[in-house]
């Protein structure tokens, strides 16, 4: 069997050539990470296997790749770029995602895009470099409360993180949880009482919108939204008409179509601070993702 690493930029190509094994399979580095769907054909030939960290995989594409059996999606999101479902169907194509490589990465990221949101530095920041001196009213941040929209392992290192931050820490999942030092309550609470609300949910069918207009009015006026999980998760609409009057503040590093378009509504938000979908990308976070996706690869040989 042999693999290939479709879109590899130069960082996680080095950690796959650094971290892969003489004993394990083949795998072919592409380092081309801009490729596009209809270069997929070409650069799969010959391979059982695609490892596919953000190109999008059309079914159609795939059933001109007749030898493709597996792909290992580095991540969660798989949905964002292909349909699982209609690849195993149509074309036999199993699709296997990475999770809690980067619990503690992405977890960091959403702890410090809240208080880079509730002490305005982002605003701060663009005036000061055009020349002004913009002094923002900051939000102490002590004793508030933080609401966590699923718990899964971000959003349990975000609890853990808040917690030593000497935060309140409310959470609602879709099943029942139990953890020390968070307090699971109804969605409709932890809109209410949150100061800060940070979203942790997997995105799927039943997720997506999952934050709409109806539930964005429902939050605690002035609350600092924190989003690190999926941008089609929530009305992006809805949370720039909010942002724009006030009514919250927004701290994104995800968003439905990305990279964000020039001119997108979101990036003429004053009143957000936005990132560039990169929580995940630290270091230890891409020697897990890689060696988790090696693992995969292991197993699916050993099964054959």
């Amino acid at each position: 069997m042999r693999a290939c690493f479709v879109d590899a930029g130069g960082a996680l190509a080095e950690v796959m050539e650094r971290l892969h094994r003489p004993a394990d399979m083949p795998v072919t580095v592409n380092r081309n990470p801009d490729i596009k769907p209809d270069g997929l054909p070409a650069v799969l030939a010959g391979h059982d296997i695609a490892i596919i960290d953000h190109t999008h995989l059309p079914t159609g594409i795939a059933k001109a790749i007749p030898g493709l059996k597996h792909v290992v999606f580095l991540g969660t999101g798989a949905r964002s770029y292909m349909n699982p479902e209609e690849l195993e169907a149509e074309c036999g194509i199993q699709v296997h995602i990475i999770k809690g490589y980067g619990d503690t990465a992405v977890a960091e990221m959403a702890f410090a895009l809240m208080w880079a949101s509730a002490k305005g530095l982002a605003g701060m920041d663009r005036g000061i470099r055009a020349g002004g001196w913009p002094r923002t009213d900051g939000i102490e941040l002590t004793r508030k409360t933080v609401g966590l929209i699923g718990f899964g392992g971000i959003g349990a290192e975000m609890a853990r993180l808040c917690n030593g931050a000497g935060l309140r820490v409310l959470a609602w999942n879709r099943t029942p949880r139990e953890a020390k030092g968070v307090e699971f309550t109804s969605l409709d609470t932890l809109l209410a009482e949150s100061h800060v609300v940070s979203m942790h949910l997997l995105l799927n069918d039943e997720t997506r919108g999952f934050l709409s207009e109806e539930l964005i009015a429902k939050m605690r006026p002035g609350a600092v939204f924190v989003n690190t999980a999926r941008g089609a998760l929530t009305d992006e609409a809805a949370l720039a008409r909010a942002a724009e009057s006030g009514a919250i503040r927004l701290a994104l590093d995800v968003y439905a179509e990305e990279p964000l378009p020039a001119g997108h509504t979101l990036s003429k938000v004053e009143n957000a601070t936005l990132s560039a979908h990169s929580a995940f990308r630290t270091p230890e976070a891409s020697d897990n993702l890689i060696e988790a996706a090696l693992e995969h690869c292991r197993r699916i040989a050993r099964e054959g």
